[in-house]
């Protein structure tokens, strides 16, 4: 059991050491403490299953290698392409498709003799709503602060361009205070999990 702590361990490291991350930046996105990281690297501990699925899939290996001794000078032979480039892949087809179907729309309106380019305009909200259902499943969550921000903005431009003849610029103030509780939301750090003989 000892020498499959140390094999782990090590490969952690070397993962890690891969992809740019110090103990800290690992332990955010794995929501662990570096002390934790800490322990799984001086093999003192092994971090289960899950643990070692979500670190091979950040590194575009499998669980096997993880596990599996090599040799000390072999370099980390990550995929080409791993899940985090067909996640940006779908992420990207999702929002062309919306626009797509908007301009779809803007045209047969536009053959039915109604000209509507707001058509566009309402595209910004669905676009930040499914971006930011997407970036909380599988992104980092990081960049929902700005999406929301756009969000917040986009349905208040969208509110005012299709009632402008009424001029409600008073919309625009209601983005204020919404965009201060979004900043301090966001500024609610997460504490790490405490993990028991981890």
């Amino acid at each position: 059991m000892d020498d499959l702590k140390k094999v782990v361990a090590g490969n952690i490291i070397k993962l890690r050491t891969s992809m740019n991350l110090t103990q800290a930046q690992l332990g955010e996105k794995l929501n662990y403490s570096d002390k934790s990281i800490s322990k799984w690297e001086r093999g003192e501990s092994v971090p289960d299953v899950f643990v070692l699925k979500t670190i091979a899939d950040m590194a575009g290996v499998t669980v096997d290698y993880i596990i599996t001794p090599h040799d000390p000078d072999e370099e980390v032979q990550i995929e080409a392409k791993g899940p985090r480039d067909s996640r940006r892949f779908i992420t990207l087809t999702v929002l062309a498709g919306i626009w797509a179907l908007a301009v779809l729309v803007f045209v047969v309106l536009w053959l039915c003799g109604i000209f509507n380019w707001l058509v566009f305009i309402y595209a910004i909200p669905v676009s930040l709503i499914t971006l930011l259902v997407l970036n909380s499943v599988w992104g980092d969550r990081r960049w929902n602060l700005y999406i929301i921000s756009g969000l917040v903005w986009g349905i208040i431009c969208s509110i005012y361009l299709t009632a402008i003849k009424f001029n409600w610029w008073q919309l625009f103030l209601l983005g204020i205070p919404a965009q201060i509780i979004i900043i301090f939301a966001f500024s609610i750090r997460r504490r790490p999990k405490k993990t028991v003989n981890n």
